[in-house]
């Protein structure tokens, strides 16, 4: 099929066989395989369309987003096909690729210190509101605050997953950072058929797994350091948290199976592994698989050397971690 424009072509990412040792049958969601290289292509272009249908966005507008790479990254390409100028505020901790393949789609970045809370006023989410009234003719797309994210993935994720699955998927399992992904694809699988299981991997340090006390995390991509009103916990049976070192671990494990992802990936995966022992083999899983590694390589999570002085410890069983069933 031949596609006018690149954006025609965000979506219907392939699922893929993929082994993680537990009994059920496990499918990768390869979301690396959107145009700018991650699922954030579906909620940035959901959300822009959206702003072009109110009249908020107008020609010769400005797209400002507040990111930690992903979602920047998707609104940097989109501004690029559709003509906007676009903005974009990171956090220091954002990886160099990130950050350069923001500025490649001709999209101006400001890289900002990671702070403890987002109401800092040198914060990224707070400098990109700043930007935002200070621009005329701006939209923010506000992925952390704007409901609208999670229906991104509710017109577009969840019916994908069902129809490639013919209906068969049992659980699900994907990282949360804002908590679109899980919120759109959770809402819509349950209407299908309620007795599918949800399930969230968040960091053990950020906002909602230390009841509103972050730490800082070594992750990307999942986790948040404040509220997200985006989450909606009743499409979610269970959240369940992850630390650094297990993800990177499993991160490590899948690049040597052909699997090259990004640090909220591996969280994804880990997040199937923990529960290995409430699987069966007529199970039908499916975890999605968010970026690329390609955009982590500098912070070489990959490293033989580098996971050894992380002190990668061997993954433990359900009941060591204290994991509930599901």
């Amino acid at each position: 099929m031949i596609h006018s424009t690149l954006l025609q072509v965000v979506g219907n990412t392939p699922l893929v066989k993929i082994d993680l040792d537990v009994p059920a049958r496990v499918y990768a969601k390869l979301e690396y395989l959107n145009p700018s290289g991650s699922v954030k292509d579906r909620s940035a272009l959901y959300l822009i369309e959206e702003a072009e249908r109110t009249g908020t966005l107008r020609a010769g507008g400005t797209i400002i987003e507040a990111s930690s790479g992903n979602q920047g990254i998707a609104a940097a390409m989109i501004g690029a096909v559709k003509g906007y100028r676009v903005i974009i505020t990171v956090s220091e901790k954002s990886s160099t690729e990130k950050v350069q393949a923001i500025r490649a789609y001709g999209a101006q970045v400001i890289v900002c210190p990671a702070v403890s809370f987002i109401t800092d006023h040198h914060s990224y989410q707070s400098t990109a509101w700043r930007i935002h009234k200070q621009t005329p003719n701006s939209i923010m797309l506000n992925q952390y605050f704007n409901v609208s994210n999670r229906d991104a993935y509710y017109y577009t994720l969840g019916p994908e997953l069902w129809k490639q699955t013919n209906g068969s998927i049992t659980h699900f399992f994907a990282a949360a950072g804002s908590g679109g992904t899980i919120t759109g694809v959770g809402r819509y699988l349950k209407e299908q058929n309620p007795t599918i299981k949800i399930c969230g991997i968040d960091c053990a340090t950020s906002y909602r797994s230390t009841q509103g006390n972050p730490q800082p995390y070594k992750l990307e991509g999942i986790g948040v350091d404040f509220d997200s009103p985006v989450i909606d916990y009743q499409y979610i049976d269970k959240m369940v948290t992850v630390t650094d070192n297990d993800a990177l671990i499993v991160l490590k494990k899948l690049a040597r199976q052909g699997f090259l992802l990004g640090p909220a990936s591996g969280a994804a995966a880990w997040g199937v592994l923990s529960h290995a022992d409430q699987l069966s083999d007529t199970d039908v899983v499916v975890v999605i698989f968010t970026d690329s590694g390609r955009a982590y390589l500098t912070k070489q999570f990959y490293d033989v050397k580098h996971s050894e002085e992380l002190n990668v410890q061997p993954m433990q069983s359900p009941e060591e971690k204290g994991i509930q069933k599901i």
